[in-house]
């Protein structure tokens, strides 16, 4: 008996068929091999194409070569073809999750599917029925097809195909209604929430904190209106709703903000509250701002869940958070964090807080806004409308006994003299500024006014950071780096001969080969050498070259260490530091 008899024999012997029968007769998975998929994916209740690839006992390629031979259908590949989502909705979402198949295209009565198994024709008959058109497959690679089906349904999801002015709901009406507080119950009635502009605001906010979102920004321009989400760092479009719903969609904002709808000519600030279940709310910072065209909003996502991840997972080095803990564990002086908008300063003062924040300690705290609901911690509001400022609510935390007061930024002379004198006077003071390194820091406050014996004797640490996108573990690659490049990077010539340098690739998992942030932080202790450098007028320079004498990393070499282990690229920490 011939090799390939034996194996057709075995195959059919063992209860195979279909697919996995031909993966087995082709070698390309061996039986044992493919039970274990078919078991795993019925346990898992997905595709054992999927298991086959995720198992590493095949690949993709493989899988879809071996099918188009066998069956005799055409093997397209994905990243060939653009994808019509007009198209994609002629099959229900629901079917294309249940059955993983892509709509390719259509001709006259025919639809074209993608599909990594052929052999499926459960689902090619429920789509017949669904669509009333006769169905070709199309193989396609199993890891191609997840990620552009993901791409279809997002896309098909937030698009606005036929919201017109007729959709049973008197949509110009909240153009002209004023912005009280009724006015955001009134339009929470079960009939308005059917309206199509309500449904596509709701879903574009779950997406974006589905997909881990920090921002969603809704912008108008001349000819275009479109909707990006900011995810680790990087603007990405999501949606382009038509054009003159602009103003509807930017009534719906601020009326579940409480803002007034019918004040278009100046910025306004508010606050929206999205429950989504008994246990877990997220909150949402507004920003609206006039522009050419219409309005443009922005969303912040404020999670109060990421204050409590903890230190350790904010990438501190060890030296950088035993520095961190030793200044959170004194009684008194002064905790700077610096860096730029979006750089994740806040986190970094809530972890600390939440570290303090025990039966014994009186935290107050006064913010603008409050970004993060802390229960146990004195939270203010800034309102400069109604005098309500930084230095008032510093005045008035210092006349109720605390123990650590936190200003959300130093922005003038008189709130840096206030948290001063308190850091000065047995209280431990946290804030923010904004400056591009530790150094900056100190001549920065010289420049507002403060004095010099004032920032030596009080500031005691300054953190200053950046948040660069952390490499998707799923699908991270080596790369080939020449040695004269990696010591032009800064790369010290000890490391090279052993260093392994990756890079992004991309899947399913990830956004274009990054999946999430990590930190990089130049901590700065104000040593004793560092303060005498600063009373007698040294400049940013002189106090970096000391920094540096005393062990401290500059961002660019914290960014160094998380390309030696691993976590991130070299063009993304080009991308947030200085050479």
């Amino acid at each position: 008996m011939s090799e390939n008899a034996s194996l057709v024999l075995n195959s059919t012997r063992s209860g195979l068929g279909g697919l996995p029968q031909r993966l087995v007769q082709d070698g390309v998975v061996d039986e044992s091999g493919m039970h274990a998929a078919l078991q795993a994916a019925s346990e898992k209740r997905t595709s054992f194409v999927t298991q086959l690839i995720a198992s590493g006992a095949a690949t993709a390629r493989d899988i879809a070569l071996a099918a188009a031979s066998e069956y005799g259908v055409p093997l397209l590949d994905l990243n060939a073809l653009t994808v019509d989502l007009d198209t994609v909705k002629v099959v229900s979402d629901k079917l294309l999750a249940k059955h993983r198949v892509l709509p390719l295209f259509k001709r006259g009565k025919r639809l074209f599917l993608g599909v990594a198994d052929p052999t499926n024709l459960h689902a090619i008959d429920e789509i017949k029925f669904q669509t009333g058109l006769a169905v070709e497959t199309i193989v396609v690679e199993d890891d191609k097809l997840q990620r552009y089906l993901d791409k279809a349904i997002e896309q098909a999801d937030t698009s606005m195909p036929n919201l017109g002015d007729d959709e049973g709901v008197d949509l110009e009406a909240l153009e002209v209604s004023g912005g009280d507080d009724d006015l955001g119950d009134a339009v929470s009635r079960d009939d308005v929430e059917d309206a199509p502009i309500v449904r596509f605001v709701n879903k574009v906010m779950l997406d974006a904190i589905r997909r881990g979102a920090s921002d969603i920004h809704f912008e108008p321009y001349e000819k275009l209106y479109r909707v990006r989400l900011r995810m680790d760092g990087v603007l990405k479009e999501v949606a382009q709703p038509p054009v003159q719903l602009a103003g509807k969609i930017a009534a719906r904002l601020k009326v579940m903000s409480r803002l007034d709808i019918a004040e278009r000519r100046v910025p306004q600030d508010g606050r929206i509250k999205m429950r989504l279940s008994k246990t877990r709310a997220i909150d949402f910072r507004m920003s609206t701002c006039p522009t050419l065209f219409g309005e443009k909003i922005v969303l912040r996502i404020l999670d109060a869940s990421q204050a409590m991840l903890g230190i350790d997972a904010l990438g501190y080095e060890s030296q950088q958070k035993d520095l961190y803990m030793k200044h959170l564990a004194k009684p008194q002086g002064m905790i700077l964090v610096t860096g730029p908008t979006g750089s994740g300063k806040t986190v970094s003062l809530y972890t600390g807080l939440h570290i303090l924040n025990k039966e014994d300690t009186n935290i107050s705290t006064a913010e603008d806004p409050a970004e993060i609901n802390l229960p146990g911690v004195n939270q203010v509001n800034v309102n400069n409308k109604v005098g309500l400022t930084f230095a008032a609510a510093l005045r008035s935390f210092l006349r109720q006994d605390p123990d650590v007061v936190m200003v959300g930024e130093i922005r003038d002379l008189e709130t840096a003299e206030i948290a001063i004198k308190a850091a000065q006077t047995g209280h431990l003071v946290l804030s923010t500024l904004h400056t591009n390194d530790a150094p900056q820091t100190l001549t920065r406050l010289i420049d507002m006014g403060v004095k010099p014996y004032a920032i030596a004797t009080s500031v005691s640490l300054i953190i200053a950071q950046r948040l660069a996108r952390r490499l998707c573990g799923s699908c991270k690659t080596l790369v080939d780096v020449p040695p004269e490049a990696l010591r032009k990077e800064g790369f010290q010539e000890a490391d090279i001969p052993n260093l392994k340098i990756y890079g992004p690739k991309g899947c399913q998992n990830c956004t274009d080969g990054y999946k999430g942030r990590v930190g990089l932080y130049q901590v700065m202790e104000v040593t004793e050498a560092i303060g005498r450098i600063i009373m007698t007028g040294g400049n940013a320079i002189d106090i970096a070259d000391q920094a540096g004498k005393e062990g401290v990393w500059d961002l660019r070499r914290a960014g160094l260490e998380k390309i030696k282990a691993g976590m991130t690229s070299i063009a993304e920490i080009n991308s947030v530091t200085i050479e």
